[in-house]
């Protein structure tokens, strides 16, 4: 059986938004499966000495135009959240208390997620959201609020984010195929290529 693909997003990351359309029908196309993984873009900057691209000089201003640009190219709703750029701690937990019970449900809070911050500008950081989300995919919203306090919910979250890190794994989206690795939702094209071609 053909390997599954790895998925890394940051539930603040535009490009990660973007590429979140996409993967899963990517990996349909060539038979593989695709494992979501939810990380935080916060120590992978500090990994890397960098920082959100909106706060880096010229560099910024490029970057708010672009996520706004590409995805009026890609044909899907966008609008950020006044808060971004922030660490979405509690989203990050939520997703990996959903995952440890049922994935599928859990790449559909993500889902929900994604386009509840970037379709709807709505703020991930506020537990109203998270639990109107939740509610909204059948899942028992005071339960969410008691996992996310949990040290056990919190200490998932973390060893993923070093899991992710200890993968290479330096930004949102980031796809794993095969042990190739790909970063940024414009080297989309490129995974297709490599499913199809078998790498090159």
């Amino acid at each position: 059986m053909s390997q599954a693909i790895d998925f890394y997003f940051d539930f603040y990351s535009p490009y990660g938004y973007l590429a979140h359309y996409k993967i899963d029908a990517i990996a349909e196309r060539y038979g593989r499966s695709v494992n979501w993984h939810a990380i935080l873009l916060g120590p992978a900057f500090q990994a890397v000495g960098s920082k959100p691209l909106i706060e880096i000089p010229l560099l910024g201003a490029y970057s708010v135009n672009d996520f706004a640009r590409t995805a009026r190219l890609e044909g899907v709703p966008y609008m950020p959240p006044a808060t971004f750029p922030a660490a979405t701690l509690a989203a990050g937990r939520t997703f990996y208390w959903l995952h440890d019970q049922n994935p599928d449900l859990a790449k559909a809070f993500a889902k929900a997620a994604y386009k509840a911050a970037f379709a709807e500008g709505r703020d991930l950081l506020q537990l109203a959201t998270l639990k109107d989300i939740a509610e909204g995919l059948g899942i028992d919203a005071l339960a969410l609020e008691a996992a996310i306090q949990m040290d056990a919910v919190k200490t998932r979250f973390k060893k993923a984010v070093q899991a992710s890190l200890d993968k290479g794994v330096f930004g949102s989206p980031f796809v794993i195929v095969d042990g190739e690795q790909f970063w940024g939702n414009d080297r989309l094209p490129q995974v297709e290529l490599w499913l199809a071609r078998g790498g090159w």
